[in-house]
């Protein structure tokens, strides 16, 4: 056995073996890494989906949240032998409220290179404005 066998154990093996042998299994989502910012106009939401394509993203907005739904489309060759894998190829799933601050007609999303990035402009009710003074 060599020393990395022993360090990683079977488990994402197992992992794989289980996620291969039904279709319909329900498994768990992952949250992936993300980034937001505020400007005076808009937020901006980056979020690492490496794997993930366009056909295989979902983004959705209702009244109070921002749905992110994300499965890599990667497959592995089959006569690729797995050593170690972190993530067992579940999909990524990320939920942020917003309570209707964002003009959801407005929201621009672009996926490049597993970044997916997304521009929520807010709603005109809450951009800061000046106000003039008699």
């Amino acid at each position: 056995m060599t020393l990395f066998n022993s360090l990683i154990p079977n488990l994402n093996r197992a992992l794989n073996r289980e996620a291969q042998s039904t279709e319909s299994a329900t498994l768990p989502s992952i949250k992936p890494v993300y980034e937001a910012r505020e400007s005076e106009d808009a937020w901006g939401l980056t979020v690492q989906l490496p794997g993930v394509k366009k056909e295989t993203l979902e983004v959705t907005v209702d009244e109070a949240q921002i749905r992110i739904l994300g499965k890599p489309a990667w497959k592995q060759p089959s006569e690729w032998s797995l050593l170690y894998r972190e993530s067992a190829g579940v999909p990524f799933e990320l939920v942020i409220d917003h309570d209707n601050l964002v003009d959801a007609e407005k929201i621009l999303a672009e996926i490049k290179d597993g970044v997916l990035r997304v521009s929520l402009p807010k709603t005109a009710a809450i951009k800061p404005r000046k106000i003039s003074v008699n």
